[in-house]
């Protein structure tokens, strides 16, 4: 059993006071924003975090007088949108929404084009998206007891889908497999979608997948949901327990969106931009759309998030050295 003090649970990676190094200037040389602003996300259009950067996108330029454009850059694990960023002017005009891959790349990759902890500077978390266990009907288990016990009575023979290397899905259920000392296989996939359209099909045995992709699959009894990735049961979900009350006692995972900008981006942009995604947080509206895709609405401090980032690279280190997960870029 993994040592649980290595692990924090959200509410506390979320209140230390841990501090991620970045530069600071005295402030911009002409008044920020002047010039529309690029939203990168290191992923293709139509998953979480792309609706979820458009979500938050038009309040942020209404607010801040400028053209917020969400740039989509996906490649390589998420590594090639994060290099741009790490590479770009630190001036504001490019940043960049971070996922749980931002944290858990340095544990997977040998070697990273840059350093997350070093090369950019926190803003502010936006949102906490957690998963759930979901297993084709074939698969004969009804719970993550059941499933335990198939995987341990037939191991290599259960397998998982996921998103692609480094994905919340693939770290899920390589954390899954970690914490139960089972034996199922990782089948990646060129995003959630065709993921999911795998499992339905019964292409795979297990996914770990995102509420809103998910749900009508569970109403429809196409899946069948075992557990939630989160320490807290989620309101989509009600009667569905989490995973670590179900079996695999303080099994915590959860997808994570928040905003970055390149290292040495003056201090008072930093301190703009977090009030301005703070406030758009902070509308009803955006509370409702993105709730509607499972999640919640996280906001938080630049220190906050350096915490949250801080935790999950030492997090995935230790996983992966112990694990043996690996990628390539």
């Amino acid at each position: 059993m993994m040592d649980s003090r290595a692990f924090p649970s959200r509410s506390l990676l979320l209140a230390v006071p841990l501090a991620l190094t970045w530069s600071v200037d005295s402030g911009a040389a002409e008044p920020y924003p002047n010039r529309p602003i690029r939203l990168i996300v290191p992923y293709s259009v139509g998953g979480a975090t792309d609706i979820t950067s458009r979500i938050i996108a038009p309040y942020l330029s209404e607010s801040m007088g400028q053209q917020v454009v969400v740039d989509n850059r996906p490649g390589g694990a998420a590594i090639t949108g994060m290099d741009m960023v790490a590479k770009a002017a630190p001036d504001g005009y490019t940043i960049m929404m971070a996922t749980i891959a931002f944290g858990a790349n340095p544990g997977l990759y040998a070697k990273l084009p840059f350093d997350p902890q070093k090369d950019f500077a926190p803003v502010s978390l936006v949102a906490i998206v957690p998963t759930v266990l979901a297993v084709h009907p074939s698969v004969p288990a009804r719970s993550v007891a059941e499933l335990v016990a198939l995987a341990k009575a037939k191991p290599g023979v259960l397998n998982y889908g996921s998103a692609g290397n480094g994905s919340a899905n693939h770290l899920a259920g390589e954390l899954f497999r970690y914490m139960t000392s089972t034996n199922i296989v990782h089948v990646p996939y060129k995003g959630g979608g065709p993921a999911v359209v795998a499992i339905v099909a019964g292409e795979i045995s297990m996914l770990f997948a995102t509420i809103s992709s998910s749900l009508q699959h569970f109403k429809g009894g196409r899946l069948i949901p075992l557990g939630v990735s989160t320490l807290k049961r989620n309101a989509a979900l009600p009667d569905v327990p989490t995973v670590a009350e179900a079996g695999v006692p303080e099994y915590e995972i959860f997808e994570w969106q928040g905003v970055v900008v390149p290292a040495g981006t003056p201090k008072a942009v930093i301190e703009r931009l977090y009030k301005e995604v703070v406030k758009a947080l902070a509308r009803p509206d955006v509370n409702e759309r993105i709730a509607g895709l499972g999640a919640d609405v996280a906001g938080g401090t630049p220190q906050a998030l350096a915490a949250h980032i801080n935790a999950e690279v030492v997090k995935w280190k230790k996983i992966a050295k112990e694990s043996g997960i690996k990628a390539e870029f």
